[in-house]
């Protein structure tokens, strides 16, 4: 049995207190994937991570993005940024520059699992030139996750994709419709991405389920509940069909000075 979890910490730095009583919690994760971590990779917490048992693969950039791989297994290969669309050997220029891709294979005792922290930007204001951009990132990783999944083998790709992806996902859909993190656009890229034939692993355990994952800072979204769906983990068909849990672990939201977002978490029958 293996546990992965998806987190944005909204900067490792600030958040290292909390982040530690994950790892060191006695239902810790084996695997957990970071975003935001708002560091360089020199300036990445290494070793309090490590002194809680982690191995860890960092893709950051200074004060913004930043995205990271913790994990109690080895981490055999590490791919930073997407491919180049015009050269296998390239990376794309366009993504490589913002930290907002990490690609890990992890070995376990028998097996191995490819796992992927990704951050999706946020877009800001519809039909804006970052809102293009978000679209742009989209269709990259569509095009990755597409690739990766030629190779017949579990993957679990876990981030922030800043989407909510259908009602049940936002506190007020109908007040919600049409903006950043729930329009129309977006929630037709996440779709694409479900296409390919992963399985966004929460709700398929969860079908009824009204969890959400970030709550904005302001206006007591968090005692009102007032919060968004917008952290998943996205599952291979080798990987999905060895899932048997997934849940939101609400309490590191509900910490002093904590991140906005909670850690979004699956359990695989290794």
């Amino acid at each position: 049995m293996i546990k992965i979890a998806t987190w944005n910490v909204n900067s490792v730095k600030s958040r290292i207190s909390h982040l530690l009583e994950v790892l060191r919690s006695e239902d810790a994760p084996d695997i957990i994937l970071l975003q935001e971590l708002k560091c360089q990779d020199d300036a990445f917490p290494y070793m309090e991570i490590e002194d809680a048992g982690y191995n860890v693969a960092v893709h950051g950039q200074k004060s913004y993005n930043g995205v990271a791989v913790l994990s109690k297994f080895p981490i055999d290969e590490v791919a930073k940024g997407f491919k180049s669309s015009t050269s296998p050997t390239a990376h794309d220029p366009l993504f490589l520059a913002d930290s907002r891709y990490i690609e890990c294979v992890i070995s376990l005792p028998k097996t191995a699992i490819r796992v992927a922290s990704v951050y999706v930007p946020n877009g800001q204001e519809p039909y804006s030139e970052k809102f293009q951009y978000k679209m742009e990132f989209f269709e990259r990783l569509y095009d990755h996750m597409q690739n990766l999944l030629q190779y017949d083998e579990m993957v679990v790709i876990g981030g922030d994709y800043n989407v909510a992806p259908a009602p049940i996902d936002v506190f007020d859909p109908k007040g919600l419709e049409g903006t950043t993190c729930f329009h129309p656009e977006e929630r037709k890229r996440f779709r694409a991405l479900l296409g390919l034939g992963y399985t966004d692993i929460y709700r398929t355990i969860n079908p009824n389920a009204h969890g959400f994952s970030w709550w904005d800072y302001r206006a007591g979204s968090w005692q009102h509940n007032k919060g968004m769906r917008i952290d998943h983990l996205l599952l291979s068909p080798q990987a999905a069909d060895k899932a048997i849990a997934s849940d939101i672990d609400l309490i590191p939201r509900d910490k002093d000075k904590p991140s906005d977002h909670t850690p979004v978490w699956c359990e695989l029958k290794i």
